[in-house]
């Protein structure tokens, strides 16, 4: 075999390598980042994942073990007509949008129906609803159950305020059983850490 060959076989795979370590960025302990291209800061308590794959053009996901174990995602400051997540086709898929007339005591529906249309589920029940604060603000705190494709039941909770006619929120869905309850404080102290520059 040719030396060229035999370098291009080596540096084939090490490109491969420094791809996959750009897909997402290392979020560190202590260290105050904006999130969602927004005005929205957060601290987190540990190390998470912030993955480059953004789910719509005000959002992103963060991760601790991978988006199927535990997903955050921060919506920050959604506008009036515009929906929580990229829509495939506006056409045959159009997905709920947030709305000027939208209350706050609304955004668990709008997730839910976001949910329903963008992940094809047909299990969702918004479990508890209550006032919270969020970014200093009035808000809801909500807690749900999905099943997906996979046929996983979910455990989530989220929390969500309406500030100068943005939506902004951020969510934590997790598998029922032991990822939710072993990662929740971890997102409560993240979600607490928010503030709104």
């Amino acid at each position: 075999m040719r030396k060229s060959s035999l370098f291009a076989l080596g540096l084939i795979p090490a490109l491969l390598l420094a791809v996959t370590a750009d897909a997402h960025k290392l979020r560190t302990s202590g260290v105050s980042v904006a999130v969602a291209d927004s005005g929205v800061r957060v601290t987190p308590t540990r190390d998470w994942n912030r993955l480059d794959v953004k789910p719509g053009k005000k959002a992103e996901t963060w991760t601790l073990d991978g988006t199927q174990l535990n997903d955050v995602t921060f919506y920050g400051g959604i506008e009036p007509g515009n929906p929580l997540v990229k829509e495939r086709s506006k056409k045959r898929e159009p997905l709920p949008k947030f709305t000027a007339a939208t209350l706050v005591v609304e955004v668990p529906e709008l997730l839910e129906s976001t949910y329903r249309a963008y992940k094809g589920l047909a299990a969702f029940t918004v479990e508890s609803t209550a006032p919270a604060k969020f970014l200093g603000q009035d808000g809801v705190r909500f807690t749900y159950f999905f099943t997906d494709d996979d046929q996983l039941t979910r455990k989530g909770e989220a929390r969500a305020a309406i500030i100068k006619g943005s939506l902004y929120m951020v969510t934590f869905d997790a598998p029922r059983l032991h990822y939710f309850d072993h990662s929740i404080a971890d997102f409560r102290a993240l979600a607490d850490s928010a503030k709104l520059n």
